[in-house]
Formats: C-alpha cells, structure tokens, sequence
C-alpha cells in the first residue's frame, strides 16, 4: 500500500458530506485529491498532505502532528504534512480538510492548457 487508504476514504466521506466535487488522481506514490482541477488535499504514507497556502501554512505548521511538506527534500511553500495520529478524531481531518477547501479558490491549477 503506497498510502493510507483508509485516510483517503475518510478524507473523500468530509468531502462527499460537504457535496464538494472532486477527482483523485494517483501522484507522487500516494493520492491526491483535486477540487476545481486544482491540487487540495492528498495522501502520502500515513500523511495528510494539506495544500493551505503560506498564511496558513505559518499559523498552523506548530500545531501537533504537524510539519512542513518537503517531499522534494525542499520546503514546499503552503502545503503541510499532517500526520494520521493527529487526525484521530473526526473534527481534527474536518478541521484540516475546511482549511484546504478555504485556499483552494485563491490556488492556482497546473493543468496544462491544450494548444
């Protein structure tokens, strides 16, 4: 298992109870959600990974279970990595998975344009 596929469907159930539309795409060895064509949240190993933008990205990073994204070995500016111990509770992943949703309107999308 390349990642937490229980997370993943935790993480699709928010969304699904949010009537939120999304597509999962297999990337990066785990799995990442988009929502408007955009990267919002993924899976990777047993983390969270939260695309919350830098404002939140430094509000947040000092809260347990969590740190910077740096799955380059570069710091990845307004993603963060939450570890599954601290999304136990059902309105710790809410919690992370509003504050994706709240950036993913102002986040850009990669996908390229055809020609």
């Amino acid at each position: 298992m390349a990642y937490n596929e229980i997370l993943a469907e935790r993480v699709q159930t928010v969304l699904d109870n949010k009537n939120i539309q999304f597509e999962d795409k297999k990337m990066f060895g785990g799995l990442c959600i988009l929502v408007d064509d955009k990267m919002c949240v993924g899976i990777i190993n047993n983390d969270l990974m939260a695309r919350v933008g830098p404002d939140a990205e430094s509000a947040r990073q000092d809260r347990k279970g969590v740190r910077p994204m740096d799955f380059t070995k570069k710091k990845m500016k307004g993603f963060l990595y939450v570890n599954n111990e601290a999304l136990d509770k059902e309105e710790e992943l809410e919690f992370w998975v509003d504050l994706c949703l709240a950036f993913n309107p102002e986040a850009t999308s990669s996908k390229k344009k055809k020609k």
